[in-house]
């Protein structure tokens, strides 16, 4: 259960998978000391911007690298008939009927009639779709603006700063998860999301409460990324596992995890990964 079962490379993951513009993209993930690097295929390079700001708003998330992200290859753009090589063609004196001739302009050997039609209306038809790439990347910049707000809003409140609180985003609503100490802190949290402009609804629903959860969630494995616990003087793994998991039973997973044969052998300033 996050914040406290998923190392930020996972719930990096899980954000990005969520996101629909990037879902089945089978995009990777790679976390060290906070800084992310996201590998994979997208359609395009627009998507790079929506990548940075989906990982940026998983808590720990200090950097986002997309350099090793591609892109897929765009189809090459129509090719129109080249004016100077269907003007032979148009104006031989081969062509037995008299009215075809009006379709060529002596002087210049340029076709002004029906088999120029292809190639205007592919002129014609380029603007379109400009104008649907635009709105394309105006969407794909909204949902990113709105998203960031809502990091930042949290992220900049003296009470919330160091809630370990994930902000995902479904179409114009915000998701927040994690934990923070009390309701007061989880009703703040809503009302600051719903303060920004643009966001049509806030799902707090994964947002829970935990007595003392800034610091249960303080402490990470530089290397992984896992939530770690430092074992305090008269500590069990039954009332560890009560802290992180709300349930004293789970201390054989926190066992087996790091690799602990006997669950009543455990000493102070030992350092223990939480798993999920």
């Amino acid at each position: 259960m996050w914040p406290f079962g998923k190392s930020t490379a996972e719930r990096v993951k899980d954000a990005l998978n969520e996101q629909p513009r990037l879902q089945g993209l089978g995009l990777q993930v790679q976390e060290r000391g906070g800084e992310v690097k996201v590998t994979g295929m997208v359609p395009n390079d627009r998507y790079l911007g929506l990548i940075r700001v989906v990982a940026g708003g998983i808590n720990g998330v200090k950097t986002v690298d997309v350099s090793g992200v591609t892109f897929e290859q765009a189809s090459a753009p129509p090719t129109s008939a080249s004016p100077q090589r269907s003007a032979p063609a148009a104006s031989t004196p081969a062509a037995p009927l008299p009215e075809l001739q009006p379709q060529v302009a002596p002087t210049t050997g340029n076709m002004n009639a029906r088999p120029q039609a292809a190639p205007e209306q592919a002129a014609e038809l380029e603007p379109l779709a400009q104008a649907s790439r635009q709105d394309d990347d105006a969407e794909l910049e909204d949902n990113s603006r709105i998203a960031k707000a809502v990091h930042q809003a949290l992220r900049g409140n003296g009470e919330l700063a160091d809630d370990p609180i994930d902000v995902l985003q479904s179409g114009k609503s915000i998701i927040l998860r994690g934990v923070v100490d009390n309701d007061h802190e989880q009703r703040l949290a809503e009302k600051l999301a719903r303060a920004v402009d643009g966001v049509a609804g806030v799902d707090i629903s994964g947002l829970r409460v935990a007595a003392g959860a800034k610091a249960l969630a303080k402490e990470k494995d530089q290397d992984t990324g896992d939530t770690v616990y430092t074992v305090k003087a008269g500590d069990s793994l039954s009332e560890i596992a009560q802290k992180y998991y709300g349930d004293a039973m789970q201390y054989k997973k926190i066992a087996h995890y790091n690799n602990i044969s006997n669950p009543d052998l455990i000493q102070p300033g030992q350092k223990l990964r939480i798993p999920g």
